[in-house]
């Protein structure tokens, strides 16, 4: 169960066959290299808490194989790819490499939650390319919904490997640089044996938007409203967080952040100069101080967590801000499947105390962009790069079957489709194995600070 000289592998240990936590391994040469580390929060409907359970993929596998690990990646700072690394990383012992933005955010977390910061944890800058044991890895800036995500370019002996990781084309991406898949046009893209490929949105026709178009919806939606606002989005997006502070500025209000989490990302944000340094937040223990039509808040919850900031205020138990009628909650962040039924209670209870909702799922306006593509951004990837093999992963079967069938449409030899567990061989002649890993799920138990088997 070694990889030869002479050969490279693919394994999906998570993220292939379900969406969220995301761990992969590459083998070449008798060693593995791991790219990404995520959780997943799986919903208890018999739970009196309401709290989702994390979990994050079992990875025994290589644990048992950690003396052959030449390092893990992280190629951006979602929770679906990093939040497992305070968990896992003890297992693994070896060392991270990711960008300054993403090893903040890492940092945080780790810190929150009194776990090991990984050692060595090494800064690469978009762009770079290293020599990492077995591998030789560059890293590519790509657009998606926080910044600095990268997808990797891995050589080997005979082998071109491209690991898309989370992408989208933006040409407006509010923070950072734009991208656009014609900016992959130099010759170290030419040969391509593989194309590890996000499948999130395969079912989706048309592109997705720009957020500088979310950022054009947030404006037209919220200039007209007198009463306090609050906008509702996933705390990871600096974007949506650098438009909100922008709108403030342009509208005589004033933004404040409420949740911990929304914090850390703004300080993590402003500490890689992400945001813009004249457009800042109040403190939010002000917010409540302010006239009505002066206050604008960012809250954590869009997705019906209990204890969230904006399940506070649809109780009303908020310690620094109060809604009631005449005020707006816009939610700037689409409901995520397993999540309908607590966002549903959550509108719900606002509603009930007379506070205004608007949904993105149901606007006209675009109040949210997905940071995965749909199917002319992945089009327009395959004809392009033309790659031998694609492997789709990020997806359920269904998104990963859709994903197959626009690549070989599309310019792609062929396409191979899996769950996790398969080997998948990119070269020298691709090929998969069925199950030839075992695989499971890990949950942690929050009151016991333990892992057990899910």
């Amino acid at each position: 169960m070694t990889p030869p000289d002479n050969a490279t592998w693919f394994l999906p240990l998570g993220g292939t066959g379900e969406i969220g936590m995301n761990l992969n391994l590459y083998g070449h040469n008798g060693r593995w290299l791991l790219v990404d580390c995520g959780i997943t929060f799986e919903h208890d409907l018999g739970s009196t808490s309401g709290r989702p359970k994390i979990q994050m993929p079992d990875p025994a596998f290589i644990a048992a194989r950690k003396h052959l690990i030449d390092g893990l990646i992280i190629t951006h700072a979602h929770e679906d790819h990093l939040g497992a690394v305070p968990y896992l990383w003890p297992m693994l012992d070896c060392p991270v490499y990711t960008t300054p933005f993403t090893a903040s955010v890492l940092r945080k977390k780790s810190g929150w939650r009194g776990s090991v910061l990984p050692a060595p944890l090494i800064e690469v800058r978009p762009s770079d390319r290293l020599q990492i044991g077995a591998f030789d890895v560059q890293w590519l800036p790509i657009t998606h919904s926080t910044p600095e995500t990268c997808a990797l370019l891995i050589r080997t002996a005979g082998c071109s490997v491209l690991h898309t990781a989370d992408w989208k084309v933006d040409k407006r991406p509010v923070v950072g640089p734009s991208w656009q898949v014609a900016d992959w046009a130099g010759k170290e893209f030419e040969g391509l044996n593989a194309v590890i490929c996000d499948s999130t949105n395969a079912l989706k026709v048309g592109r997705s938007p720009s957020e500088g178009d979310v950022a054009d919806g947030l404006l037209q939606t919220l200039a007209p409203l007198t009463g306090k606002v609050v906008v509702a989005c996933f705390a990871s997006n600096v974007a949506r967080l650098q438009s909100v502070l922008r709108i403030a500025h342009a509208t005589g209000r004033r933004a404040g952040l409420l949740g911990r989490s929304l914090e850390n990302m703004y300080r993590c944000a402003l500490a890689n100069d992400y945001l813009h340094p004249d457009f800042k937040p109040i403190s939010h223990e002000h917010l409540e101080y302010l006239p009505e039509y002066e206050v604008l808040a960012l809250a954590t919850g869009s997705q019906g967590e209990v204890g969230a900031a904006l399940h506070k205020l649809a109780m009303d138990t908020h310690p620094h801000l109060s809604l009631g009628e005449g005020d707006t909650v816009i939610f700037s962040a689409k409901t995520i499947p397993g999540n309908e039924v607590a966002v549903a209670r959550l509108v719900e209870n606002l509603r009930a105390r007379n506070i205004a909702v608007i949904h993105g799922d149901n606007s006209q306006r675009t109040l949210h962009a997905s940071g995965h593509p749909c199917q002319d951004e992945l089009i327009d990837l395959y004809q392009s790069l033309r790659p031998d093999l694609v492997i789709p992963v990020h997806g359920e079967a269904e998104h990963m079957t859709a994903n197959a069938n626009l690549a070989k449409a599309n310019g792609a030899a062929a396409a191979l489709t899996g769950r996790n567990g398969d080997l998948f061989h990119l070269a020298p002649v691709p090929g998969v194995k069925r199950q030839w890993a075992e695989t499971g799920r890990l949950e942690w138990l929050e009151n016991d600070h333990r892992l057990i088997s899910a």
